[in-house]
C-alpha cells in the first residue's frame, strides 16, 4: 500500500535499511546522555532540534494547534523523563516520534469524531507526485478529523489499520473506511484544483 505514494515509501525503504544497521553518531550520543545528566542547555538543543518536526506531526494527527502544542509539550516531558531507556535501536527521532504519535492520539481522543462511512471496498488510488506538496498539505488538513487522522497514521506514518484501531479505539474495519473516504475527498478536491 505504501507503493501508492512514493515518497513515504522510499522514506520507509531508507529507514529499513538504517534501522538493520545503525549505531548513533558520538555527538548524538554526548547530547543524550547530556540531558539523562539534567543539562539545561542540552535539553534545549534537543528540544530545539526536533521539535518543529515533531509539532507538524502533532498537527497532521490533531489538526488543531492548541491539541497539537498540549501533546508536543506532554511528549517532550515524556521523552526528557524516559530518555534513560533509549536502546539506541533506532535512530532518536523515530523512538521520539512513536512518543508523539502516542500523545497525540491521546489528545485527539478526547476530541475525535468518527462518521460512519460505507465500505464499497473501491480503492481510490492517489497520484500524489502530480500535485504540488503546499496543496496537497493544505487538503490533508482540511478533511474531516477522522479521516485525517486515519490518512495521516496510514499514509504518511505508514501504520498498519490493526495499529490505528487500537491507537484510536476503533475497529480496523472503521479504520479502513476513514483512509477510503480520506482518499476520496482528496482526489476530487486535487483533481478539481489541477483542472
Amino acid at each position: 500500500m505504501l507503493e501508492s505514494c512514493p515518497l513515504v515509501y522510499m522514506m520507509a525503504q531508507t529507514a529499513a535499511a538504517i534501522s538493520s544497521d545503525f549505531s548513533l553518531p558520538d555527538a548524538e550520543q554526548d547530547l543524550i546522555r547530556a540531558c539523562i545528566d539534567g543539562e539545561r542547555r542540552a535539553q534545549k538543543t534537543l528540544y530545539l532540534q526536533y521539535s518543529r518536526a515533531m509539532y507538524t506531526l502533532a498537527y497532521r494527527i490533531t489538526g488543531d494547534e492548541d491539541m497539537a502544542h498540549d501533546a508536543l509539550q506532554e511528549a517532550f516531558l515524556e521523552i526528557f523523563r524516559d530518555l534513560k531507556t533509549f536502546r539506541a535501536s533506532s535512530t532518536l527521532g523515530a523512538w521520539m516520534k512513536t512518543i508523539v504519535v502516542r500523545k497525540s492520539v491521546k489528545k485527539f481522543r478526547f476530541e475525535q469524531q468518527f462518521e460512519t462511512i460505507d465500505d464499497n471496498s473501491e480503492e481510490y488510488a492517489i497520484p500524489y507526485q502530480e500535485f504540488a506538496s503546499s496543496a496537497l498539505e493544505r487538503e490533508i488538513q482540511n478533511l474531516p478529523e477522522g479521516c485525517r487522522t486515519v490518512f495521516t497514521l496510514f499514509e504518511i506514518e505508514g501504520y498498519k489499520h490493526k495499529e490505528i484501531a487500537e491507537m484510536l479505539n476503533i475497529t480496523p474495519s472503521t479504520s479502513r473506511t476513514q483512509l477510503l473516504h480520506a482518499k476520496k475527498i482528496l482526489r476530487k478536491k486535487l483533481s478539481n484544483e489541477n483542472q
